[in-house]
């Protein structure tokens, strides 16, 4: 769905994720970009991996303005499925482990695949999905007939509002342990 917080961070919050390498990174700092784009992934579930490479496209076509991140958020994961599914798929966009669920709380994040878009401020632009190739979870059409992210994309990078005219949902794999905390 289209977000926009009524009202802007002073300064996004301080979260500090590691990477698959080890490395420590603060995913809310946008830096001198346009924005933060999440991609809460999963190499459990299908409908997750169905997007992958167009969330890789999306990252190549929009990374000089964006800065993106594949994070895992869900309980139980094993870094060899994690590194597994980055290798397989290409990513080439950080990769971050949201062990504690920090990131996928504040996000509200719930899904994945589930995109969510940050301003430098920290304001979330846009919460929702990729593009209608899923219209349900089980409902895929055989090919998607909107791109839901990349207007949003285009639009921040344009200086124009996100269109809140309809909601834009994710549809997948429920994030396992959010409801437990």
């Amino acid at each position: 769905m289209f977000l926009v917080s009524p009202v802007p961070a002073q300064d996004p919050p301080a979260i500090i994720l590691k990477s698959l390498d080890g490395q420590e990174h603060q995913p809310l700092k946008a830096g001198a970009k346009k924005g933060v784009v999440f991609f809460f992934v999963s190499p459990y579930c299908p409908t997750s991996n169905t997007f992958v490479p167009e969330m890789n496209r999306i990252a190549a076509d929009y990374g000089k303005e964006f800065t993106f991140y594949f994070v895992h958020a869900d309980q139980d994961l094993k870094s060899a499925d994690i590194l597994q599914h980055t290798e397989l798929n290409g990513i080439k966009s950080i990769v971050l482990l949201d062990e504690g669920q920090k990131l996928a709380r504040l996000e509200k994040a719930k899904f994945t695949p589930e995109a969510v878009v940050t301003g430098p401020d920290g304001r979330t632009l846009y919460q929702g999905r990729i593009n209608n190739l899923y219209l349900g979870p089980t409902k895929r059409q055989r090919q998607a007939t909107t791109k839901d992210l990349r207007d949003a994309l285009d639009a921040i990078q344009t200086g124009k509002p996100v269109s809140p005219a309809e909601p834009h949902d994710a549809v997948g794999c429920k994030i396992s342990g959010l409801d437990s905390k």
